[in-house]
């Protein structure tokens, strides 16, 4: 394996991040995951956030976070990381808007249009941050689409905080309950990926539910 190939796997594997580098490597991983599409994708936002928490509890070992430093670390990855990856989509846009004949920016535009179109600007910027995935595509499609800057702000700090807090705060209290927690650890986390998935598929339904009620209307009395 070249030290390339290492480098990428060390990156990948949330125990050696937080080993290694401690609650600056949430920072780095979330400011990425939040920002930067091309890397975003890669990195394992949820999959960091909870375990560390858990490194905050007493019973974490030689290992231990801070969970003030941690949260602080959370959140500031989260909000810087949605504002930047906001502006390069917004000034995607414009050179979209002045390369018409592009065709991949007309089609990443035309992407972000029926994600905002399905949702709404506020909804698909707050319920986008929970959904992995779509988590890394959402803030620069919001500047694509040239949603208001104070609007996008205040929507993504919302959502920044209570998705990086809440992963925190949960890590931290399945560690507290010390070793008879730990085992769980990776349901918890199998749990908040899939729990960040329920809105669209709800959203879905309902969507497949109305379609169906249009096209085979109730009979009259």
């Amino acid at each position: 394996m070249t030290s390339h190939a290492v480098l990428a796997a060390g990156w990948l594997d949330t125990g050696s991040l937080l080993s290694q580098y401690g609650v600056w490597a949430v920072l780095v991983v979330i400011f990425a995951e939040t920002g930067v599409p091309i890397v975003g994708f890669f990195l394992p936002a949820d999959t960091l956030l909870l375990p560390a928490g858990v490194l905050c509890a007493p019973s974490a070992g030689s290992t231990q976070l801070q969970l003030p430093l941690l949260m602080v670390c959370a959140a500031v990855g989260s909000l810087a990381g949605a504002q930047v990856g906001f502006l390069l989509g917004r000034r995607g846009g414009r050179i979209a808007s002045t390369k018409g004949s592009n065709p991949r920016g007309q089609a990443r535009i035309a992407r972000a249009e029926r994600l905002f179109t399905r949702y709404g600007h506020r909804r698909a910027v707050f319920l986008g941050r929970f959904i992995p995935v779509v988590r890394t595509l959402v803030h620069p499609a919001a500047g694509l689409l040239g949603m208001p800057t104070a609007s996008f702000t205040l929507w993504q700090a919302a959502a920044g905080i209570a998705w990086s807090q809440s992963l925190v705060l949960a890590g931290y209290a399945l560690g507290s309950t010390g070793a008879r927690g730990l085992p769980y650890a990776s349901v918890a986390i199998a749990v908040a990926v899939a729990l960040g998935f329920l809105p669209p598929a709800w959203h879905s339904l309902r969507e497949r539910r109305a379609a169906r009620q249009l096209r085979n209307p109730p009979a009259a009395p």
